[in-house]
C-alpha cells in the first residue's frame, strides 16, 4: 500500500470531512495528521471494488468480521514483541487450554476491536484510497444470532442471503483448527462514510443510516 498516496488522501478528506476544524486555528498535532487505518473489504482485489461500490452507492453501511481473526492478529502481535525481547505483561499471557474457545475471556491479549468513533480510509481492490469511514456502533454477535436488519445494512437482500455468503466466506479463510459454528463470535460493525459525501447522502435516502 502506498504510504503517499494515503497520506495524500487524508490530508483531503480530513478538509471534506470537517475532521477536527479546532486544529486548523490552534496547529495540528501528530495524532491529527497522522491517516487512520487503511483497509479493503473481503479477500481478494475483486470483492474488494465489489463491496466498495456498495458503500459508495449507499447501499451498505455495515460489516462483519470475525472475532478469531482479531486473536490470531492479537496472537501474532504478541509473539512479535515476546521476539523483539519486549516485555510482556504476565497477566497479559493467554492460557493454552483455552485455544479451543471462542468468547472474549479466552485472552487477556491486546485484540484492537474497532470503536465507535474511530476513523478508517477504505481501499479499492488496487490499493487506491476511496473512502473515508467512521465506526458508529461495533457489537460482538454469535453467527446464529446475526438478525435480518444487520444483513440489509451490508447491502443483503435477505439473512438467508447473508447467512450462505458469510458461511462460504468464513469457511474458506477460518484459520487452522477453526470451524464456524452458531456459537462462533463475529463483530459487527456499522459505519457512516465521511468522505465522499454523496455516498452518506445515497445511504440516508435509503434508510440505511
Amino acid at each position: 500500500m502506498d504510504d503517499a498516496l494515503i497520506s495524500a488522501f487524508w490530508a483531503d478528506a480530513r478538509l471534506r470531512g470537517g475532521i477536527n476544524p479546532v486544529a486548523g486555528y490552534l496547529g495540528a498535532t501528530a495524532a491529527d495528521t497522522l491517516p487512520p487505518p487503511a483497509w479493503s473489504f473481503g479477500a481478494t482485489p475483486a470483492e474488494a471494488d465489489r463491496l466498495l461500490a456498495q458503500v459508495l452507492a449507499g447501499r451498505r453501511t455495515a460489516t462483519t468480521s470475525a472475532l478469531w481473526d482479531y486473536e490470531e492478529e492479537a496472537r501474532a502481535r504478541a509473539e512479535a514483541e515476546s521476539e523483539s525481547g519486549d516485555p510482556i505483561d504476565p497477566g497479559d499471557r493467554e492460557d493454552p487450554s483455552d485455544r479451543g474457545g471462542d468468547t472474549l475471556v479466552e485472552t487477556r491479549l491486546d485484540l484492537a476491536l474497532p470503536a465507535p468513533g474511530s476513523l478508517s480510509i477504505i481501499v479499492d481492490g488496487q490499493e487506491m484510497p476511496r473512502a473515508l469511514v467512521r465506526t458508529t456502533r461495533v457489537d460482538l454477535v454469535p453467527y446464529g444470532e446475526v438478525d435480518e436488519a444487520h444483513a440489509l445494512r451490508e447491502g443483503f437482500g435477505s439473512l438467508a442471503e447473508w447467512r450462505a455468503e458469510h458461511r462460504r466466506f468464513f469457511t474458506e479463510h477460518a484459520p487452522a483448527g477453526r470451524e464456524l459454528t452458531d456459537e462462533t463470535m463475529l463483530v459487527l460493525e456499522r459505519f457512516v462514510v465521511l468522505v465522499p459525501a454523496t455516498a452518506r447522502r445515497a445511504a440516508k435516502r435509503a434508510g440505511l443510516l
